[in-house]
């Protein structure tokens, strides 16, 4: 009797954080319909400022409620300034920029292939051997995304500018890492998120007031405009780190990060509902081939962390 209730408490212990992780992914992956209802009031400057300062205030709450403070050492404030100005700030430049130009499923399919760009950066940056497996994955989503944003006479059908934009947001997430890696070791998750989105908006402020101040001033906002930028805040920058947070915690690393393929295909069913986006032949298979790329580069990386251990 016993040995059956530790075994359902596993089980449901299970559920809820499969089922957190699963709620992670579907609020980043309906974020990029959000983020473009935003854009049909506000420029993507003025959109990051507000999505990352109410997040703050939620996440600076969340904390004070929980009693989660944790000190950061003065040694280590330059690497938090590095750390934010490439993510969020650089990040979200990219984004934001990218999704202004581009249909939310091209920008969510580019931003997932970061997993796939970062055994090359732990070669460059951290001498870590990259796998044949590795390499093909690479080459299979990097194909993906070609089928996705070229036509059969190898013209743009997605706005270069856009896609320019999202690779200048992957390849700053990739910096990103070198500079997570050290002080992941020292804070926690919760701490890092906290202090890059409070840093991020400290970043975006001067920029808002020089571009977007004249403009936003004379801007009447519709509520679904206000809720989208709610929601950003709340889910995309707050909940759906901390869920996913607590997914890596749980499961570890390389199984979490497999369910985040599944973001693509929310922001392509969610952009298909709520903005009666096109899904052609074209870019599903390209979003198939990419998130394959994704599988076989993940796959490897447990295996190889299997056979670490």
């Amino acid at each position: 009797m016993r040995n059956e209730n530790a075994m359902k408490s596993l089980q449901n212990s299970k559920l809820y954080i499969y089922t957190l992780i699963s709620l992670a992914v579907f609020f980043w992956g309906v974020s990029y319909v959000w983020t473009k209802v935003a854009f049909t009031y506000y420029q993507p400057i003025t959109v990051m400022l507000i999505r990352l300062t109410i997040s703050s205030l939620l996440m600076v709450g969340i904390f004070r409620a929980k009693k989660l403070g944790e000190r950061v050492d003065r040694s280590d404030y330059k690497a938090f300034l590095v750390l934010s100005l490439f993510s969020p700030f650089f990040y979200f430049i990219g984004e934001n920029f990218g999704v202004y130009h581009v249909s939310p499923t091209v920008a969510a399919v580019i931003i997932a292939t970061i997993p796939v760009f970062s055994p090359i950066l732990g070669y460059v940056a951290f001498k870590e051997r990259v796998s044949a497996v590795n390499i093909l994955g690479f080459i299979i989503s990097f194909m993906g995304v070609l089928v996705m944003v070229l036509d059969s006479r190898l013209q743009f059908t997605a706005s270069p500018i856009g896609i320019f934009w999202l690779f200048f947001a992957v390849l700053s997430a990739l910096i990103n890492v070198v500079f997570l890696k050290k002080l992941a070791a020292k804070y926690s998750s919760f701490t890092i998120i906290r202090i890059q989105n409070f840093l991020g908006a400290l970043f975006f402020l001067p920029v808002f007031l020089v571009m977007d101040l004249g403009e936003f001033i004379h801007i009447r906002p519709s509520w679904e405009a206000i809720a989208a930028l709610l929601a950003l805040a709340v889910f995309g920058s707050t909940l759906a780190f901390m869920f996913y947070t607590s997914g890596v915690r749980a499961i570890g690393i390389a199984r979490t990060a497999i369910f985040a393929n599944l973001i693509p295909v929310v922001a392509a069913i969610t952009s298909f509902i709520f903005l009666k986006e096109v899904i052609d032949a074209g870019r599903i298979i390209g979003m198939l081939i990419v998130i394959s790329g994704l599988l076989m580069t993940q796959i490897s990386n447990i295996r190889r962390r299997r056979r670490e251990k």
